[in-house]
């Protein structure tokens, strides 16, 4: 589906993630980049410099009129306070994840675009990648027949290894849960529809971090949120899956998320890429690749949500990375923490449609 014209995108928050997503941009013909803006201009106008685009301040580019969308790139800790500015402004929202650092000022969010009639968007937008969407079919199928259980894990030693300045990993809205877990939990909803109940366990075992990556190596951070949680999430329909989210492990072996079915086992890929392998396997059987056919599936499509949220604007359909969908996401995050700290099960309230899946009609770079 071609573009019947282009959606103007104003991008606030120039840090690491904004080169991805300008990257990717470039691929989707619907999205046209009005400027960047940032609250250190002269990072603005590096990465202005390096790819071709207008720098503005914060103020001018949230007033520009050919900005329809906002995108927010800012930490996790500002999502909702330059959201809100933007939609004071009369601008559309997409922003990165996770929507908000609690549950109560994400639905602000939502709840101040629906009083406008604007849209919030929101990451992750890899569940659109052709891997995911291909374990989706499968899913849809009845390939796997019911899904009765399954593990979602992420590990890793922790964020100060390579980001050259990580502590906000480790401060109130970072965290694995926050950081990571939109990823895993979003994937989820996709393949098995919204989350009906959530417990869980956590701990804290560094007070603080020190830093091994440059250029502020050596340096020490302190912690402020869990950084090793474990859980178990039930879903309305039934499924329960275990959750293991941390950065506090070394190395591990672990699969990012396998499904267990009443007739088969499906192995879905990383949760944070848009391709990957996908595998399945029958009773005593061994592991067999599922072809992936689908679309976005080979690259780095971090602009993808971007991209649906603006044909749906054109065509006035429902886009698949909503803002229900994050804020459903954020309360299951939130509830990981609530379970762990009371000792309880935490239903949860929200309640969200599974995004529509992606055809396999669509080609490379359009979206419908």
């Amino acid at each position: 589906m071609s573009a019947a014209r282009r959606v103007g995108v104003g991008i606030v928050g120039a840090g690491n993630i904004s080169s991805q997503y300008l990257q990717a941009i470039a691929g989707f013909d619907v999205l046209e980049i009005v400027g960047i803006a940032d609250m250190k201009p002269e990072v603005a106008e590096k990465r202005a410099a390096e790819f071709g685009i207008r720098a503005a301040p914060v103020d001018a580019l949230l007033a520009d009129p050919k900005a329809e969308i906002i995108l927010n790139l800012t930490i996790p800790r500002a999502h909702v306070e330059v959201g809100l500015k933007a939609i004071a402004a009369g601008k559309h929202v997409y922003g990165e994840k996770p929507l908000g650092i609690n549950f109560a000022e994400g639905k602000k969010l939502i709840d101040a675009a629906r009083a406008k009639s604007l849209r919030v968007g929101s990451a992750p937008d890899t569940f659109l990648g052709g891997a995911h969407q291909q374990a989706r079919q499968v899913i849809d199928a009845g390939s796997i027949g019911r899904v009765v259980g399954g593990t979602a894990f992420f590990a890793c030693p922790g964020h100060e290894y390579w980001h050259p300045d990580p502590a906000f990993y480790y401060d109130i809205g970072g965290g694995p849960v926050l950081d990571m877990g939109p990823y895993y939990i979003t994937d989820l909803v996709n393949l098995l529809g919204p989350v009906a109940r959530v417990q869980a366990m956590s701990a804290t075992p560094q007070q603080e971090r020190p830093i091994y990556s440059e250029p502020k190596k050596g340096q020490k951070v302190p912690v402020h949120v869990a950084t090793h949680v474990a859980g178990l999430m039930q879903f309305r329909s039934g499924a329960i899956i275990q959750v293991t989210l941390s950065f506090d492990v070394p190395k591990h072996s672990h699969l990012p998320i396998e499904l267990y079915g009443t007739e088969a086992s499906l192995i879905v890929p990383d949760p944070n890429m848009f391709g990957g392998e996908v595998k399945i396997s029958m009773p005593r059987a061994e592991w067999e690749p599922v072809e992936v056919t689908l679309p976005y599936a080979d690259a780095n499509y971090r602009s993808l949500g971007l991209a649906d949220m603006a044909h749906a604007l054109l065509s006035n359909r429902p886009h698949r990375a909503s803002g229900d969908l994050a804020l459903h996401v954020l309360e299951v995050m939130e509830a990981f923490e609530t379970a762990s700290k009371e000792g309880r099960i935490v239903d949860i309230a929200t309640k969200v449609e599974r995004p529509a899946p992606i055809a396999d009609s669509l080609v490379e770079g359009k979206i419908g």
